[in-house]
């Protein structure tokens, strides 16, 4: 059975404590955006502690700046954000591959499907090696990008699902 079928009776409960949260705001109340990975065993709000409301969460594989970029307009130009906070973790799966060998894995599970192979090949999976060094790129392309608010304040943070603590890098 698929796990979206438990979807409606998993909703239950939470419509039960819902409360007045059709009263939140529809810009952050804390002008914070939070670029991070989707991995699974991050539960950002909880290991920052935000409520629903207070801030734009930007998930992506490896959370990766460069694919949060047009998230990051929207909520600056139109939202009125004007922090944002770049979180890599430990133990990232973007940390246990390369570009070409996933590119590989792909055409290799569509042989001679050639608009496979085109498009995969157009897609540049933002792996890498260093944690700290791919938290410190991010918080500085996104400082030197025309389209980021030059009075944004960027930091970036390393969070460790090792322990649940989480620790500025710059």
């Amino acid at each position: 059975m698929s796990v979206q079928a438990e979807f409606v009776k998993a909703n239950e409960p939470y419509v039960a404590d819902f409360g007045d949260k059709a009263s939140l705001a529809l810009p952050p109340a804390k002008k914070l955006i939070v670029v991070t990975c989707m991995d699974a065993r991050l539960d950002p709000a909880a290991h920052l502690g935000l409520k629903e409301g207070d801030a734009h969460i930007i998930r992506n594989a490896g959370g990766a700046a460069t694919e949060a970029l047009r998230s990051i307009v929207v909520s600056q130009r139109l939202l009125g954000t004007r922090e944002i906070a770049v979180f890599h973790h430990t133990g990232c799966g973007m940390q246990t591959f390369q570009t070409p060998q996933l590119r590989e894995l792909v055409k290799e599970a569509s042989p001679g499907d050639e608009e496979v192979s085109r498009t995969v090949d157009d897609i540049d999976f933002i792996t890498f090696t260093d944690l700290d060094a791919s938290v410190r790129s991010d918080v500085e392309w996104l400082k030197a990008h025309p389209l980021v608010l030059k009075e944004s304040v960027i930091t970036g943070w390393v969070y460790e699902v090792e322990t649940g603590k989480v620790r500025q890098v710059l």
